[in-house]
């Protein structure tokens, strides 16, 4: 039997996006304060100088025990499904759009698809310490007018969750939206009842803010969203704990953490 997926997806040519400077954003924002106009009525804060920011450029992204690299079907389709097939079951899929890939050549086949896309803009995790690729993670629903991103498609194989990189895999991507792109709202979606996801948007110091009540229509069931984002105010301190957490200080020779990321984090607060 063929294996199935349905992706939106942007054929058009990718290249890549220079990250224009000149307006750039600074390090910290102090929260927002509303004002009242001449109506007595209350608005929001002003955003003097705002300008929309560059659409996040389609390279790779150095740390110090992974890389993201933009996904390729030539690099990075043979390892994702041999480090997919780790698990024991397709349970990491049961809430994303698709199914586990049932061999090489379906997997290549639906990297290849989801390459070309710039939005989602799809990034390979490379575990330095072997340079294989070890999962994936996107970019999506990028709106520079506003400044707002989200992170999606986040499919980790047995080789990368519950591991330092994935957690230095999530961080690049939002030192990148903050840091160098200058957003002020970093989003993440998931399944109302995908426990683990929320979890994990929770321990990265991301903020629930409510559910979305059956937007969505997929593998012919009905889903409830669950919402978090991380706002620029907040970015400096969730930066300090995690610099603090992804040191190798934070880990003794088994390995092991000396403090959670939730500690660091409530720390520097």
């Amino acid at each position: 039997m063929a294996w199935r997926f349905s992706w939106r997806h942007d054929r058009r040519t990718v290249a890549p996006v220079v990250i224009e400077r000149e307006s750039p954003m600074p390090a910290s924002h102090p929260p927002l304060t509303p004002r009242t106009n001449q109506f007595g009525q209350t608005i929001g804060a002003a955003l003097p100088g705002w300008s929309p920011r560059p659409k996040p450029p389609r390279t790779p992204i150095e740390g110090r025990l992974c890389r993201l690299e933009p996904l390729s079907a030539e690099r990075h389709a043979a390892d994702l499904h041999a480090a997919h097939a780790l698990a024991p079951d397709g349970r990491d899929w049961t809430y994303l759009s698709v199914e586990r890939a049932p061999d090489a050549a379906s997997a290549r086949a639906y990297v290849e698809l989801i390459a070309q896309s710039l939005d989602p803009m799809h990034f390979a995790v490379i575990d330095k310490a072997t340079g294989r690729a070890v999962g994936s993670l996107a970019l999506m629903r990028i709106e520079p007018n506003h400044g707002v991103m989200e992170v999606g498609h986040v499919t980790f194989s047995p080789l990368l969750k519950r591991t330092p990189l994935s957690t230095e895999a999530q961080y690049l991507l939002m030192q990148l939206a903050f840091d160098e792109l200058g957003y002020r709202r970093y989003e993440w979606k998931c399944d109302n009842f995908n426990a683990p996801s929320k979890k994990a948007a929770q321990r990265l110091g991301f903020q629930f803010e409510g559910v979305f009540r059956q937007p969505l229509v997929y593998k012919g069931r009905t889903r409830d969203t669950a919402w978090f984002s991380v706002i620029d105010s907040e970015w400096p301190a969730l930066r300090a704990g995690f610099e603090q957490w992804l040191s190798p200080a934070n880990f003794d020779a088994d390995g092991k953490q000396r403090q959670s990321l939730e500690q660091l984090r409530a720390a520097a607060a």
